[in-house]
This record gives C-alpha cells, sequence and structure tokens, in this order.
C-alpha cells in the first residue's frame, strides 16, 4: 500500500509539470530611440552614488538615516513587504500534500431485534465504542496543467514588486527628507534677512522722522519710509510662517520630534551635492525601482494567464488516510486492526456559463494594462530626468545672473544714499533701492532653493538613495 502511494505521488508530481502559462517576453522600452548608451569609461551611475555621499550635509544626513527607521510610511509599505511574503509562501505550500494526524474516539448506543425459533426475541440494545489513531492527506491538488504553479508564481512577482515598491518608496523619502531640510533652512535664511533687513529700515525710518521734524524732509517720506517697514513686517511674519510649516514636515517626514534649537538653520550658497552623470542610460532608466516594479507587475500578470488557462482542464484531487482502528484501547495498536483509505477524485469543467472564458479574458486584458503601464512609466522615468537635465543648465545660469543682479543692488543702494546725502535725489530713491535689494536677496535665496531641488530631483529620478555608501555597491554587485 506504502509502494502504491508513493507511486501515485510520484506520478503525480511528474504530471504537475505542465505549465499553461505563457512564456514571458519583456515589453519594448519607448524611449529606446532617445536614450543615450552608456559610455564604456563611465562607471558610475547616480544609483551607484550612496546618499550620504551625495548629501554632504553631516545634520542632513542624520536626519535621513532617522526617516530611514522612524517614517511612518515607509515602515508600512516593509510590512506590506512582508504580507506578501507571507502570502506567496502559503501559495508555494499548496503545491505540496498536507499531512494531517488524528485520534478519534466514537461511543453510541445500538438497538436491534433477535429472531430465536423463528420469532422475534425481542429488542437488544448496547453500547458501542470505537478508537482510532492515523495519519492522512485530507485533500491534495495534483497539479495537472500548472495551475498551481501559475498562483505560486503570480506570488511571487507580486512579492517581487512589492519589494519594488519598498525601494522606490525609500528613495523617495531620501528625496523629500533633503527638499524639506533645504526648504526650511532657506525658509529661515529669507526670515532672517528679512528681520535684519526690518532693523534697517526702522533706523531709516526713525531719521527720516527727524528730517521731518527738522524740516528738511517732507511727510511723503517719511509715509514711503513706513511703507517699506511694513511690508518688511508683513514678509517677515510669511517666512516665520513657512519656516514652521517646512520644520513639522521635516518632522513627519523624520517620524519623530526634532529639537529645533539643536539644529543649525544656517544656510549658505557654498552648499554642495555630488556631482551627477549628464547622459541617461538604458541601464539607469530600468533600474530604476518603479520600473522594475512595473515589470514585476507584468509577469504577476502573465502568471495569472496560466492559471486562467488551466482552469480549462480536468483537476484531479486526492484523499489518503492510514491508521489503526479498535473497540478496545488495548487492541488499538495491533497490526491486525489497520486500516486505510485512498479517495481520488477528478473534477471536469463541463458547463460554466463562459466563466472560465471570462476569466481567461480578464487575466490576458490584465496583463495588457500593466504592460501600458510599464511603458507609461519608462516614459514618465524619462521626462523626469531630461527636464531636471535640461533644468540644471537653465538655473546655474538664472543663479549666476541672479548674483550680478544682487551686486548691483547693493551698488545702487550705496549710490543712492551717497546721492541722498548730497542733497541730488530725494530719499524716495533710497526707499527704492533698499525695496529692490530685499526682492533681488529673497530672489537669489530661492533660486539657490531651486537649484538644490534640481540636483535632488535629479538624483531620485536616476535612481539615487537606494545606497547609503557607494562603497557597498560593488559588494552588493559581486554577490
Amino acid at each position: 500500500m506504502k509502494l502504491r502511494l508513493l507511486t501515485l505521488v510520484s506520478l503525480s508530481a511528474l504530471m504537475s509539470a505542465c505549465s499553461m502559462m505563457p512564456e514571458y517576453q519583456q515589453p519594448d522600452n519607448p524611449m529606446d530611440s532617445k536614450v543615450a548608451e552608456a559610455n564604456q569609461q563611465q562607471t558610475q551611475t547616480a544609483i551607484d552614488i550612496g546618499w550620504r555621499d551625495f548629501y554632504q550635509d553631516e545634520q542632513l544626513q542624520d536626519l535621513i538615516a532617522s526617516a530611514l527607521v522612524h517614517n511612518r510610511d515607509l515602515q508600512a509599505t516593509v510590512l506590506r513587504v512582508e504580507q506578501l511574503r507571507a502570502q506567496y509562501q502559503i501559495q508555494r505550500a499548496e503545491q505540496f500534500p498536507a499531512v494531517d494526524g488524528n485520534a478519534g474516539y466514537s461511543r453510541q448506543r445500538f438497538q436491534s431485534s433477535q429472531v430465536q425459533g423463528g420469532q422475534s426475541g425481542g429488542n437488544v440494545s448496547g453500547i458501542f465504542e470505537e478508537y482510532s489513531v492515523g495519519v492522512g492527506i485530507p485533500s491534495w491538488e495534483i497539479d495537472l496543467f500548472g495551475r498551481l504553479a501559475s498562483m505560486e508564481e503570480a506570488a511571487l512577482q507580486s512579492f517581487f514588486a512589492s519589494d519594488a515598491g519598498r525601494k522606490s518608496t525609500r528613495l523617495t523619502l531620501v528625496s523629500e527628507v533633503a527638499d524639506a531640510y533645504f526648504s526650511w533652512q532657506a525658509s529661515e535664511a529669507q526670515y532672517d534677512y528679512a528681520g535684519d533687513t526690518l532693523e534697517t529700515l526702522e533706523a531709516n525710518m526713525s531719521l527720516v522722522e527727524k528730517r521731518f521734524e527738522a524740516g528738511l524732509a517732507s511727510e511723503l517720506d517719511v509715509r514711503q519710509a513706513e511703507r517699506l517697514v511694513h511690508e518688511a513686517r508683513i514678509q517677515q511674519t510669511r517666512f516665520r510662517q513657512q519656516a514652521n510649516q517646512n520644520f513639522t514636515l521635516l518632522e513627519l517626514l523624520v517620524g519623530q520630534p526634532l529639537d529645533r534649537a539643536a539644529l543649525d538653520t544656517r544656510w549658505t550658497s557654498d552648499t554642495t551635492l555630488h556631482a551627477l552623470p549628464d547622459e541617461l542610460t538604458s541601464e539607469a532608466l530600468l533600474q530604476r525601482p518603479d520600473v522594475m516594479q512595473a515589470e514585476y507587475e507584468i509577469k504577476a500578470a502573465n502568471a495569472d494567464i496560466g492559471a486562467a488557462r488551466a482552469a480549462f482542464y480536468p483537476r484531479l484531487s486526492l484523499t489518503t488516510s492510514l491508521g489503526l482502528s479498535a473497540t478496545n484501547p488495548a487492541d488499538l495498536f495491533d497490526t491486525s486492526n489497520r486500516t486505510w483509505q485512498i479517495a481520488p477524485q477528478f473534477t471536469l469543467p463541463l458547463i460554466d456559463w463562459g466563466v472560465n472564458e471570462a476569466n481567461l479574458d480578464v487575466a490576458e486584458l490584465e496583463k495588457e494594462i500593466t504592460i501600458q503601464r510599464y511603458q507609461e512609466v519608462i516614459q514618465t522615468a524619462f521626462k523626469e530626468v531630461y527636464d531636471e537635465l535640461q533644468a540644471r543648465q537653465t538655473l546655474d545660469d538664472e543663479l549666476a545672473a541672479q548674483q550680478d543682479l544682487t551686486k548691483s543692488s547693493e551698488r545702487s543702494v550705496t549710490l543712492a544714499e551717497k546721492r541722498f546725502d548730497a542733497g541730488v535725489d530725494s530719499f524716495l530713491d533710497v526707499l527704492d533701492a533698499r525695496r529692490s535689494l530685499l526682492e533681488v536677496e529673497l530672489a537669489q535665496i530661492d533660486t539657490r532653493l531651486a537649484q538644490l531641488r534640481n540636483q535632488i530631483t535629479l538624483y531620485k529620478a536616476l535612481g539615487g538613495g537606494l545606497l547609503e555608501n557607494s562603497q557597498a555597491l560593488n559588494l552588493t554587485r559581486n554577490n
């Protein structure tokens, strides 16, 4: 009996090698004609650059490290990956027979009639007891046409897709923390600059009021000076609100409260980030986690087609049991009381009113949908990279022009004050020059922030932010 059971299981395993899943073919890259091929001498891409090397601010590095540990969204994504891992393990186990052990006891009263001498001798009643122990396969579907194998493959690819999604969430978090950090520093710098300007304007207003009292200035000069003071106060309060919002956003991303007083708010135009490659390669584009996630989803949909196809074919399930049964516990382990059962069940779909065909259509259409999404993700990735590459040069030029404009505005204020002191121009010219300088200085901070954001976005668009240190790349690839 054991030999028969082993033979049946082995034969079933051989039959289950059949698969109805279509052969996977990678979809075409819609941007192949526009993506530059990698230079053989170019050995480093943005993916190779660890975020600790790209962001050279130690304070920012500490914030990113904390966010990767405490951010709630990332932690939820990690748990989702573990959940899909468990679901894959469940699906994989479906291909193997589950073996259960059992022990039972039954007690029942029975009643029967006796016949004596051709006549009924009356009813006889009694108690019947039975003890049993054994092992068995409760119900095992033998995967004749690869239905379960296709479902396992779909679960595996869904797990891979979720893990790629986790990586995408991770590099997005790294870029968001950096963006919030620099935005907070920029708004703090603008607040401080507006405060310094406000002090200067208040001093000027006091001077104008004294000149007005001495008859050397008009009331219009006083009102213009007051107007600039009020405008500077409004700007300062707005920058304070903006700085507060940027800081709370930073706390949200980091996932825990931050000691604001202990953080360095110093803003400098000399902040540098690691240099990024000027060209986009096909390899770098296809290694982006969101692109890989989209491709894994295609593979999962492809496996679902195999499961839908297998539903058209017969199913064979097997139930077995092997044990001992006796009416007396002392006789329970007597080999003469051995029992066994083998119960195969064959199911052939005959009439399902088009359900299987509809399920196959759904699976095939889902694959086509995922292919379209995959190609859209590639197009989006291409657009993000090239937009930032083109913006990088224009922002460099804009910042250089902004710096020249700042120097020119500072010179205008100096000349306006000298001409006013000499009695050539009115104080309105001085106030106008100061207003222009304030706007230019604030705009220069905005331009520098936009330049940093450009580099942050380009780093993320090129797939950077997964590695903590660049040195870890070679070890990962070699393994």
